[in-house]
């Protein structure tokens, strides 16, 4: 495995016995990559096993997952007990999650709206290893992909930078999902011709710095599993941000 920093202490949100929440760093893929790839998981049953001075194998729980290039707020479940009540309120919708991106003027010159709501169909492109909207057209003559599924999410814009050149101005947007599809924001955002700034796959032609895209889990709200109290975590974005030239 490539050699990769232990989880710092800045990156954990909130521990006890149950959950770990932990600012996620942009680049690194939650679970699910080959043995020689780092990823969240290793990190967070390592952090766990030195902290705690636990031998052998290290139980964790992931109850949702982001994608190797966004960063921000994770849930992991400490017991198979806290996964099993997490994953049930993630499933039905019983938390609340805001995200933070930012994009570009469309081609057009175009900006989005103060705020706004995006509903689409989506479905999965295979052999592109994408997701996509399904266009208006083809919703309209009920040609629908067997497995598209309707995608909802709601904008807010909280902050512009004004750019000089031939650069495009940005907007800094919070999001709030409805629903939770594989590459939701990504895709919907682009399927309106605002793609994240950074996400080349999605129809960006803008570099971002460091390892990620403009995309950020700022904060996360559920029920502790057990206590059964609220519990609200902040997630701090990436410094690459530079969120200080944004008009907040």
């Amino acid at each position: 495995m490539p050699k990769v920093t232990p989880l710092q202490p800045q990156e954990i949100l909130f521990e006890d016995n149950h959950l770990l929440v932990i600012n996620k760093r942009a680049g690194l893929a939650t679970m699910g990559v080959e043995a020689d790839r780092p990823s969240l998981i290793v990190l967070a049953k390592d952090y766990i096993r030195r902290k705690y001075n636990k031998p052998g194998n290290v139980y964790l729980g992931i109850v949702s997952r982001l994608d190797a290039r966004t960063s921000g707020a994770i849930v992991i479940a400490r017991t198979s007990k806290a996964a099993a009540r997490l994953s049930k309120q993630f499933k039905q919708r019983e938390t609340k999650k805001l995200y933070w991106a930012i994009v570009e003027s469309n081609d057009r010159g175009e900006s989005l709206s103060k705020s706004g709501r995006l509903e689409n169909w989506m479905f999965k492109d295979e052999p592109a290893m994408r997701m996509r909207c399904v266009t208006e057209q083809r919703v309209a003559s009920g040609r629908m992909p067997k497995d598209a599924k309707e995608a909802k999410l709601s904008w807010t814009v909280i902050g512009k930078q004004k750019v000089s050149g031939d650069q495009k101005d940005r907007q800094l947007l919070e999001i709030e999902l409805t629903t939770g599809r594989k590459h939701q924001i990504r895709c919907q955002l682009a399927h309106a011709g605002f793609s994240i700034v950074g996400d080349q796959k999605y129809g960006s032609g803008t570099d971002f710095p460091g390892a990620g895209i403009a995309l950020h889990s700022k904060s996360v709200e559920f029920t502790h599993p057990t206590q059964k109290n609220l519990l609200h975590f902040e997630a701090d974005v990436p410094d690459c941000w530079k969120i200080t030239r944004y008009n907040l």
